[in-house]
């Protein structure tokens, strides 16, 4: 029987200001949660592994993506993916310590049969880095483009479901973003809402790409108008000083 304990987080570094917006990278206090989930294993499979972003937090990784333009962007010092999608892994049963699945599931035909292979290949833990979609509407975005985050909110599946698709013992993180997160999805600004009326910034969260034209320039309009008069600090402006958010970024661990 899987079980979902209580959410847990912890802090974050200090607070950082407004400024250009960064060029989207791993962060590394993320990246300790992703080690921290696969512990000792030495053979790690990363499904979905795209440029593999975290894939400095596992030993050996074999990586896997159906992407050929995802594959493509992988840096030389990594590893080539294996062409496989994650509902058909062309691996033996149990022949990983460990895998992971990271900002990936939501991608998939068939959630399911995707962790379902996963475990059958995995010895030891299956780690799945998400967004809980019961959360994604509490972040501010919601307030001035809500279509985003209703896409997301579709997009991903549940908790409960990624729990039980991977069976055995489960445990349930939320993972605690820091306020000068280096990685790019929406929560990554929770406190730099000046940051993401750059484009640039949006382009990491593939959800802005399901929305027309109008949808983005209401939200620029309508962010800038609120930055402006200080309606945005009155109402959130509690954030810009806060040491961790915890949002809808979880991590399950499932282990046999």
């Amino acid at each position: 029987m899987t079980t979902l304990p209580l959410r847990t987080g912890g802090a974050g570094a200090a607070a950082a200001g407004s400024g250009r917006s960064p060029v989207p990278r791993p962060d590394e206090r993320i990246a300790r949660f992703i080690a921290e989930a696969l512990g000792d294993a030495r053979t790690v499979l990363d499904v979905g592994a795209g440029a593999g972003s975290y894939e400095s937090a596992a030993r050996a990784v074999t990586a896997v993506d159906a992407s050929e333009s995802m594959r493509a962007r992988r840096p030389v010092r990594l590893a080539r993916a294996i062409d496989s999608v994650a509902e058909e892994l062309p691996f033996a049963d149990g022949e990983f310590d460990a895998s992971m699945t990271l900002f990936s599931v939501h991608q998939w035909s068939d959630v399911r049969a995707g962790l379902r292979e996963m475990r059958r290949v995995t010895r030891g833990p299956v780690a799945v880095l998400s967004c809980d979609p019961d959360l994604v509407r509490e972040f501010w975005l919601y307030r001035y483009a809500p279509e985003v985050l209703d896409t997301e909110a579709l997009r991903h599946p549940t908790v409960e479901e990624l729990a039980s698709a991977l069976g055995g013992s489960g445990t349930v993180r939320t993972v605690p973003v820091p306020p000068d997160c280096t990685d790019g999805f929406n929560e990554a600004y929770y406190g730099r809402p000046e940051l993401l009326l750059d484009p640039a910034a949006r382009q990491a969260c593939s959800a802005w790409s399901f929305v027309d034209d109008g949808v983005r320039e209401r939200f620029d309009r309508s962010l800038r108008r609120d930055l402006e008069s200080g309606a945005w600090d009155t109402e959130f402006g509690h954030l810009r000083t806060l040491p961790a958010y915890e949002g809808s970024l979880v991590l399950v661990r499932a282990t046999p």
